[in-house]
């Protein structure tokens, strides 16, 4: 059985691309509600499960909301943000829950650069394919998982993107 990858997707796959490119007409802040709403939703229930006393994604979270809202800096902000990251390396007990809290910590960090939205997208994917089916399979069937995993990202931001948004965010992958 091939290693556990901390990620999953391609960033030259058709869907990914897509995602980038949608993330790139949009405005930090769309990008921004749009990674904290989708980790709160679907990948903060998956770390909590594992390890429901832990607070450090959750905080991560209600930081890039409070950053948003204009009621902390970003360098309080990132206090919150590197514990949640923290809280990733330390939970080697869960293959779904660590990828979920390195989701978490990088839709929290998009507040610094909407970059951190694919890190999202790509812990996110490992965090729902591990939950769903575990370490074991094919990396055909992660392929396919993460395709749809990114298929459900593209989906919710599309839902809340802003139509000929006039301040898109200037973003360089650098991938």
């Amino acid at each position: 059985m091939p290693p556990v990858r901390k990620t999953l997707g391609n960033l030259s796959s058709p869907c990914y691309l897509s995602l980038m490119r949608l993330i790139e007409t949009q405005s930090k802040p769309t990008i921004v509600t749009w990674c904290v709403d989708y980790a709160e939703k679907h990948f903060l229930p998956i770390y909590e499960r594992a390890y429901p006393g832990d607070r450090r994604p959750h905080e991560a979270l209600e930081s890039a909301r409070e950053w948003l809202a204009g009621k902390v800096k970003l360098p309080a902000a990132k206090v919150k943000i590197l514990a949640a990251h923290a809280a990733a390396r330390e939970a080697e007990g869960s293959h779904a829950a660590q990828a979920a809290a390195r989701a978490t910590a990088q839709a929290a960090s998009s507040i610094h650069a909407p970059t951190h939205s694919m890190g999202m997208a790509c812990y996110g994917a490992a965090a729902a394919a591990y939950d769903r089916v575990g370490t074991a399979e094919t990396p055909e069937v992660y392929g396919l998982l993460a395709t749809e995993a990114c298929g459900k990202m593209e989906a919710a931001l599309r839902a809340v993107a802003v139509e000929n948004e006039q301040n898109p965010a200037k973003i360089n992958w650098h991938c």
